[in-house]
């Protein structure tokens, strides 16, 4: 419907009426009347072409230039969108127009339905022809008490294939003012009906029209919708004036006096102003503002285990437009999810591939700037940012990640210098970090996961390690408690648990936390994903270098490590030399032609370690692997991860027996992970495996897509990829992520909802029509039979 001057005039459609400074809709008398009830006015004076009808307000949302049915719930529900809204200055301009017929004259006889009688002429229809899609005419509440009340038999505000309801429910049509009835059916549609209600509540409607186009949506267009309007929206953070209230709390914060807390680097004097000036204008926040040393030592760490805080990240300047001074904002950025509140190392990069899939590119160049900042001032990409990650980082994918931002930004002014920056945060990485003890193995020239630290990590909680450390508190003849404050204080000594700890949080930093493959051992492993994930670094440097550069990298002062002296410039020689020394290290160290994969080498026992895991296919997604290997592990090694819903993080073989004294870790078998995947999934395209690439991706998405159906809408951390029905649920140390939710997911998972982008980036058109019927990965491989598909 448009509106303006270019809006039908009247009697021209039997959907609109026009009124000279707004358009609105013909409100059937029984409308009217529960409209009315409710106390909400409707004008029946309203003058167009000299007649009088009898008009209500409700939502726009029609037409080219106006809403679309699929619009974002934000602008669907949106104040000045709806009659029923109860915000305070709503605005009423712009209408959303139906009609029963073109002119209701007021004080016309009306017949026993409350309409008008049509005196001689043909009563126009309450509905629209089948053809039309229908729209329903609701009360927000009234609705959803009995949704409720009828489909929800478990009492946790969803509606999934485990209520035991009717799985129907009567709505009136929009057209008959709520009179005539229609049946909304099934366990999505219904799920569906909750979500769309549970938003109109939140934003103040008591009465909505709602296209059912919302309901029976295609779920693979709807999740991807989601994710893009919705989802990342929901997991945007920035850290600034505005919300250190809330982001200054930190939930892992089990000391006797909690309170918002920020660190500032000292090569950062504006944000340390700048948190300063925040503190001492609003006392009431009890804001705390710590300046960090220039030098972060291990006992330095371990002393703010009694004050947590956040880490300062990169801002932006701005004029503030209350005081017109300059003042500081926080750069945006996504976090994962769920109990995951913070700016994470590798969750980022996944996250950045949806991002710009969903043209969201100036968000993810945000990322990318925040670990610059991050690497510049802290010496790492953080495991993520709190002051008890500052010891620990995370896997490395800073290069890629810049380059792909860059090729979308390549032509903007700046964009060399955006490439330029990264690049020399990530050679600094690379030689301080993991070219650098204790991580880098000087025998094999090989890198490990293996971050300094001491004591027992704070961020976990209390009773975690209880079963590890209450044999040394009987030892010691003393509490649990007591014990644990005298092993960190280092008044009681046990090497043992030293050993242990130090494993401990290089599992954390590989990101895998927690898994057998590295329980007790992950310090003293070069593994095959850190190792290809370094040599993707020596040949992006080297490429960019030589293709973006012209092979001269000047690197200003503030980015020199070792013995580079001021005029420093990198080549790309010294880079292919470095790339060439790994892969043949690799080869010699961690590929097994027996078994036909790469393998984690204990640097120690001087071994491979003979754990089953996919990130072996990190070598191919690095490029690490020659023709040959790549072949060798599509024969040998996928076969040993592909599940029902994709790759497994390990095979049951490796993982072992699991029960009571041994339960299951959420990095192996029977799990499944979005990283794994999505790195697959390129490893396999890049080495022209794009038939396996397909199948494994359509096997993923098959999974996220039917427990999305199935489950009121849920997107979650990790997957089960071996069950059929519900594998959101899983039986591991840490539960799930994304499943703590009332009506409607507002979040997802960062990483997975990227892993739904990415995979249908990959998919062919066939496959995605298929996706939308839910047909099983092994029905559709049956049904679209080709040469080149083998399922």
């Amino acid at each position: 419907m448009e509106s303006g001057p270019h809006a039908p005039e009247p009697g021209t459609s039997p959907s609109t009426i026009v009124h000279p400074q707004r358009l609105e809709q013909v409100v059937p008398a029984l409308a009217k009347a529960s409209l009315q009830v409710d106390g909400i006015p409707v004008n029946s004076s309203v003058d167009t072409d000299d007649k009088l009808r009898t008009v209500g307000v409700l939502r726009y949302n029609t037409s080219h230039d106006s809403l679309h049915e699929f619009a974002p719930a934000h602008i669907y529900y949106g104040d000045e969108h709806d009659i029923g809204s109860t915000a305070k200055g709503a605005i009423r301009s712009k209408v959303r127009t139906y009609s029963t017929s073109a002119a209701i004259p007021i004080g016309a006889e009306t017949g026993i339905d409350g309409q008008p009688k049509s005196g001689g002429r043909r009563r126009a229809s309450y509905d629209e022809p089948a053809s039309v899609p229908r729209k329903f005419f609701i009360n927000v509440v009234q609705t959803l008490q009995s949704l409720l009340e009828s489909e929800d038999t478990d009492g946790n505000y969803q509606i999934t294939i485990d209520d035991g309801g009717p799985k129907t429910l009567s709505l009136g049509t929009a057209n008959s003012g709520g009179y005539n009835r229609a049946d909304i059916r099934g366990t999505y549609m219904l799920s569906n009906l909750l979500q769309e209600l549970t938003y109109a509540k939140q934003f103040g409607r008591r009465y909505i029209v709602l296209d059912e186009a919302r309901l029976n949506e295609n779920p693979v267009d709807r999740l991807s919708r989601l994710i893009r309007t919705s989802f990342w929206d929901g997991l945007t953070r920035r850290i600034d004036a505005s919300v250190i209230e809330v982001v200054g709390f930190d939930p892992k914060d089990r000391t006797g006096d909690p309170r918002p807390r920020i660190y500032v680097p000292i090569g950062a004097p504006e944000q340390l102003e700048y948190y300063q000036k925040v503190a001492r204008d609003r006392p009431d926040l009890r804001l705390e503002v710590i300046q960090l040393p220039k030098d972060i030592t291990a006992d330095y760490v371990k002393s703010l285990n009694d004050k947590p805080g956040l880490l300062a990240l990169a801002m932006d300047k701005e004029i503030d437009p209350s005081t017109g001074a300059e003042t500081l904002i926080g750069k945006p950025f996504v976090v994962p999810g769920g109990r995951f509140n913070e700016l994470y190392g590798w969750d980022s990069y996944m996250e950045s591939l949806g991002l710009l899939i969903d043209n969201k590119i100036e968000l993810a160049k945000s990322m990318v700037e925040h670990f610059c900042f991050c690497i510049q001032h802290y010496g790492k990409i953080l495991n993520a940012n709190r002051s008890y990650y500052l010891s620990r980082s995370q896997p490395p994918f800073l290069t890629d990640m810049a380059l792909r931002v860059y090729e979308r930004i390549r032509h903007e002014p700046g964009s060399k210098e955006f490439l330029r920056e990264a690049l020399l945060a990530a050679m600094k990485e690379y030689h301080t970090v993991w070219m650098a003890e204790p991580r880098v193995d000087k025998v094999t020239g090989l890198s490990r996961y293996r971050p300094d630290g001491k004591g027992i990590p704070p961020e976990t909680e209390a009773s975690h390690f209880e079963h590890l450390l209450q044999p040394f508190a009987d030892k010691h003849d003393m509490t649990f408690d007591e014990f644990q404050e005298a092993y960190n204080n280092g008044t009681v000594l046990e090497p043992e648990l030293d050993e242990y700890f130090l494993h401990d949080r290089a599992v954390r930093e590989s990101g895998h936390d927690t898994s057998y493959r590295l329980e007790r051992i992950c310090g003293n492993l070069a593994t095959i994903d850190l190792n290809s994930l370094i040599y993707k670094y020596e040949a992006d440097i080297s490429k960019t270098i030589r293709t973006v550069f012209g092979d001269k990298l000047p690197v200003p002062d503030e980015w020199l490590v070792g013995d580079q002296k001021p005029g420093h410039v990198e080549s790309s020689a010294l880079w292919d030399r470095r790339l060439r020394k790994r892969k043949m290290a690799m080869d010699k160290y961690m590929w097994n032609p027996e078994k036909g994969f790469f393998f984690d080498y204990d640097t120690v026992a001087q071994k491979q370690h003979f754990y089953e895991t996919a990130t072996t296919f990190w070598a191919m997604w690095a490029g690490a692997a020659s023709p040959g290997q790549a072949r060798s592990m599509v024969e040998r090694a996928l076969p040993k991860f592909e599940m029902l819903g994709g790759l497994v993080a390990g095979t049951e073989e490796s993982r072992g027996v699991v029960g009571i004294d041994r339960p299951n870790r959420q990095w192996d078998y029977p799990y499944g992970w979005a990283p794994q995947q999505i790195l697959a999934w390129g490893g396999l395209q890049r080495y022209g495996f794009d038939q396996e690439a397909e199948r494994l991706a359509y096997r993923w998405l098959f999974m996220m897509t039917k427990a999305f159906f199935d489950y009121n809408g849920v997107v979650v951390e990790k997957y089960d990829v071996t069950r059929p029905i519900d594998p959101h649920r899983v039986d591991a140390e840490y539960g799930n992520q994304g499943l703590d939710f009332k009506g409607v997911a507002r979040e997802g998972f960062g990483w997975v909802n990227a892993s739904y982008q990415v995979g249908l980036q990959i998919i062919n058109s066939h496959m995605r029509r298929a996706l939308g019927a839910l047909t099983p990965p092994e029905t559709f491989s049956n049904v679209y039979d080709r040469d080149e598909m083998v399922f």
